[in-house]
């Protein structure tokens, strides 16, 4: 019995790779010889999958491969192994953050954690984890939210790969959180082992400007209101009360002063920072690089949420194709999260500069569908149609692709840059 529904995407295909993982990526197999196939009929859902992966005839970096095997290459021989904002993935995928929504506080990110470990790709855990569930360490009688999903993630993790990356607030920062995960002992293998880093979060696509939001009942609401805003909004009687979270204030100089703090106080912690698909985001971008952040998150307006207002979610900021263009030629680790669920609508964003994307509401269906597997299940199904899409371009590393693998078919979208965009920044996140 599932619990999560998520009508903003396609839910029915989600769930159907995490039953049946790489299956998924081909028509029905029992069709084979009596159906003919084309494309279909389905509208695109935004420009970014508007956009036709289109490979050349001439392809001299196959070519090249073949000289290298000896042999003709296969798509087997596209390498996925990717450097994430300082860390090690096996895939340039990564977890993005579920926040401390009740879908994404509970069991279920547990067994997302657990599942992104052995996958050997990085995890984010969102904000207002410890404002809202509390803190409590290892040796306590009853861990906390998450700590829980840390130790999920070290117990099955791989040596070497994957990461855990943790958000901090406004709220967040009043409670001391990096400073309470830098110094307990059990973060401390995720210290000496290369793989934590803090994640300055200024805002997120769903509702961009605005803070996190849940849903609360009285006794919630009486609880949280010293830390947070909650109003009666919901209904008339105040047994569901929204519970809001300040966005914080930002400048260039803010940010500038933020990281630089970031990286003086906790020195063996890699830096992230998050933004939403602000109409600046190129010049926010570009400005978190120069202070040295170790990778960029961009939430693109189609990124879903566990709450917001239903005006935010339909028409304020940039779609991430948008985003992605304004950015251009990015200075470092470019991460891309909104509506990513297979493999060609990560292409795209590959090929516009992102150095990973990010799976959030999708990772979150598929581990409901199969709380063991699913996730391994739709990330193998992505990562199959990664390497058929990447070969099918001539090409056989992440790093190699380009806006000159897209073609616009309504002309409002023009390569960004040329076909030397790549060598523009260190893959691992180091500005130029």
């Amino acid at each position: 019995m599932t619990s999560l529904d998520a009508p903003g995407i396609p839910e029915r295909a989600i769930r159907a790779r995490a039953r049946n993982g790489t299956t998924e990526v081909f028509p029905d197999p029992a069709t084979y010889g009596s159906r003919l196939y084309g494309p279909g009929a389905g509208p695109a859902a935004d420009d970014l999958d508007r956009a036709r992966i289109v490979p050349p005839v001439f392809m001299p970096q196959r070519l090249e491969k073949l000289i290298d095997l000896a042999r003709e290459p296969e798509f087997t021989d596209v390498d996925l192994g990717t450097p994430i904002g300082g860390f090690t993935s096996r895939l340039p995928l990564y977890l993005s953050a579920f926040g401390s929504t009740r879908a994404g506080s509970g069991d279920l990110a547990v067994h997302a954690s657990r599942q992104a470990a052995r996958l050997g790709i990085p995890m984010v855990i969102g904000e207002n984890m410890i404002p809202v569930h509390g803190y409590r360490r290892a040796g306590d009688a009853t861990r906390s939210a998450l700590l829980g999903r840390v130790q999920a993630y070290l117990d099955a993790a791989p040596d070497g790969a994957g990461g855990v990356v943790v958000q901090q607030s406004t709220e967040d920062a009043d409670s001391e959180v990096w400073n309470l995960l830098y110094s307990d002992p059990s973060f401390r293998p995720l210290l000496e082992s290369g793989r934590l880093a803090f994640e300055l979060k200024t805002g997120q696509g769903a509702k961009p400007g605005l803070g996190g939001m849940t849903v609360v009942d009285r006794a919630e609401a009486e609880q949280l209101a010293r830390r947070f805003t909650v109003r009666k909004v919901l209904d008339p009687d105040g047994e569901r009360q929204l519970r809001c979270a300040t966005p914080g204030t930002f400048t260039d100089e803010i940010l500038r002063q933020q990281l630089r703090f970031m990286r003086n106080n906790f020195p063996k912690a890699r830096t992230w920072v998050k933004f939403h698909p602000g109409r600046d985001i190129a010049h926010a971008a570009r400005t978190a690089w120069a202070a040295g952040a170790d990778a960029v998150t961009v939430d693109g307006a189609e990124s879903g949420t566990g709450w917001a207002p239903g005006v935010f979610l339909d028409h304020v900021g940039l779609p991430l194709a948008a985003c992605l263009r304004r950015i251009g030629r990015p200075g470092g680790c470019l991460l891309a999260t909104g509506g990513m669920w297979e493999g060609g609508r990560a292409v795209r964003a590959l090929a516009l500069g992102a150095t990973a994307v990010g799976l959030g509401r999708a990772a979150l269906i598929a581990v409901d569908e199969d709380p063991e597997h699913g996730l391994e299940r739709l990330v193998d199904s992505i990562a199959l149609e990664l390497q058929l899409l990447i070969s099918a371009l001539g090409k056989y590393a992440v790093t190699a692709l380009d806006p000159e693998d897209l073609w616009w078919p309504d002309g409002q979208i023009a390569d960004p840059a040329p076909a030397s965009f790549r060598g523009a920044a260190d893959p691992a996140g180091a500005a130029p």
